[in-house]
């Protein structure tokens, strides 16, 4: 009798979880990579010298990765991947990720990242420099699962 019960409640559970499920409409992504940062500062950097990637790459990772405001950051020469469609004009990469607006212009008027500008402008051949933010796009629904958020964290599906 006890089993009739268990299985009762256990179904009773099931049907609770389906009842006015709507299906999303759309694509629908079951799984998306982790966003970095919600505003991405991109530096393309072409040297006069291109024998100083290392030591701009060294300043980079002790003067601008180390900055509070910066949440993410990455920094490095350009990877080969033998494709024509990638631009292979600039001799290093640097990426810094921030939270907030505030933040980026912190970071633009932190002594580090002045003092770097100061040290490496006259070393420049060309810049490019990109800042863009991260609007996850709702029609996407990224994050959202197709099954069900509740049955999936009960566990079901």
């Amino acid at each position: 009798m006890n089993i009739k019960i268990i299985m009762l409640i256990a179904l009773s559970l099931c049907m609770s979880g389906c009842w006015g499920y709507k299906a999303p409409r759309g694509p629908v992504i079951a799984h998306a990579a982790p966003r970095p940062a919600l505003i991405g500062h991109i530096v393309f950097v072409q040297l006069s010298d291109p024998t100083k990637i290392n030591a701009l790459q060294r300043d980079a990772d002790l003067m601008l990765g180390t900055i509070p405001s910066v949440t993410t950051f990455a920094c490095g020469p350009h990877l080969d991947t033998g494709r024509a469609t990638v631009s292979d004009d600039y001799d290093i990469a640097i990426y810094l990720g921030f939270e907030s607006q505030e933040e980026l212009a912190a970071y633009v008027d932190h002594p580090q990242h002045v003092q770097f500008v100061e040290r490496w402008k006259p070393h420049l051949k060309s810049l490019r420099v990109y800042d863009m933010i991260d609007l996850p796009d709702a029609q996407t629904q990224v994050g959202y699962c197709g099954i069900g958020g509740r049955k999936k964290f009960l566990g079901i599906f």
